[in-house]
């Protein structure tokens, strides 16, 4: 069957709609930039929300599934100072449903864990690998969209693209012309191992969940991983362009000189000892569609989910909005019907721009308060009087 609906990026935000589709018998077809699902980047870990991701999950099947790998300990968020002080912690509010599952709350579960439950829910003959899309055109004639690939292919005839291809999305082009800007902070991550001397230190202080470490333009956040080992987060103000100019991450003991001296030269010893004993580092520059440009009018034939809809500064909210941008996708098209795909589109992105939106100014009030004068202080009365 010809699939009406191609899908550019096995992302979450991408799987999760080609399940729901699937469920619903509307045939559909994902093209991917990466070799096969071996090279498929998931790494990290996500917290996943009742009214959102849990619903997007529950609806496509894969509750169950979720349940049994998601982290349901580590939905805690502690809040230090930069002395290393105790400020807050607040823990989860998950329950026990009448199905005997945990639901609600925030559980973590390993971005790996979440892509193979994704992946394996789906028919693999209706993921086109090794297909890194570089543009979006329209046939004259019918406007039909076609997909330009870097591997020289062609492809077109579709009901309808959405582009779920993230940041950076090539379908974005076809629709508006905004582009991401820099946030101004940049997050230096690195991981420290359950054989590092460090882990035990980590273990005590920390524990379960995430921790943020809160200190005006400098900021650490430190999150516990599936395997035990702890992800840290430097994040540092600065330029947009400053690691590969003035910080070069390959040289591993100059990068802690630089974080040392310039951005937590004031902070506390023990918490010194995170940077000294770093290493293997990995740039993450932020960045966010400016809100107050944000939308578009309709196109027929393409659409946009996901952070390639409304790409934010990390709120807590992202892929959690990318899976009910999926979910009510296809809702839209089940009321709809594939003959009126284009009104099914508009009525879509009604709503998604509007939480699109209002999820860019969340990110952007989210970093105000995460580099606040006052640290974590600030951030913490701010969550308590919420």
């Amino acid at each position: 069957m010809k699939s009406a609906i191609a899908i550019i990026g096995a992302g979450p935000c991408g799987l999760t709609l080609a399940r729901l589709l699937h469920r619903k018998n509307i045939p559909f077809t994902i093209y991917e930039k990466e070799e096969s699902a071996a090279t498929l980047v998931s790494s990290g870990s996500l917290d996943i929300r009742k009214e959102t991701g849990q619903l997007a999950l529950r609806e496509a099947g894969l509750y169950i599934a979720f349940a049994q790998k998601a982290r349901w300990e580590d939905d805690r968020v502690t809040f230090f100072d930069s002395h290393g002080e105790l400020l807050h912690r607040a823990t989860g509010e998950a329950e026990d449903g009448q199905d005997g599952l945990k639901t609600g709350g925030k559980p973590e579960i390993d971005r790996r864990s979440l892509r193979d439950i994704l992946l394996e829910s789906i028919p693999q003959n209706q993921i086109v690998w090794s297909h890194r899309l570089t543009k979006l055109s329209f046939d004259g004639g019918n406007s039909s969209p076609i997909l330009h690939f870097a591997n020289g292919n062609t492809v077109g005839g579709f009901s309808l693209v959405v582009g779920t291809d993230g940041a950076w999305s090539k379908v974005r082009a076809a629709i508006t012309s905004t582009k991401p800007q820099y946030a101004g902070s940049t997050f230096i991550e690195t991981r420290i191992q359950e054989s590092s001397l460090l882990h035990k230190t980590l273990t005590d202080k920390i524990g379960h969940g995430i921790a943020l470490f809160l200190a005006g333009p400098s900021r650490m956040l430190i999150q516990r991983q599936w395997d035990n080992s702890y992800r840290i987060y430097f994040g540092i103000t600065a330029p947009e362009h400053f690691v590969g100019t003035s910080m070069d991450l390959n040289n591993p003991q100059a990068t802690r000189d630089i974080l040392l001296s310039s951005f937590f030269k004031d902070w506390a010893e023990d918490l010194r000892d995170y940077i000294r004993n770093a290493g293997n580092f990995r740039s993450w520059p932020l960045y966010q569609l400016p809100a107050e440009s944000f939308g578009w009018n309709s196109v027929p034939g393409v659409t946009l989910a996901g952070d390639a809809a409304h790409l934010s500064v990390p709120n807590g909210e992202g892929v959690n909005l990318a899976m009910k941008d999926a979910l009510e996708l296809v809702t839209k098209i089940e009321e709809n019907g594939l003959e009126h795909i284009n009104k099914a589109v508009e009525e879509y992105e009604k709503d998604m721009l509007k939480c699109g939106k209002d999820h860019i100014k969340a990110g952007e009030e989210m970093d105000r308060l995460m580099t606040h004068p006052e640290g974590a202080k600030a951030v913490v009365k701010a969550f308590t009087e919420s």
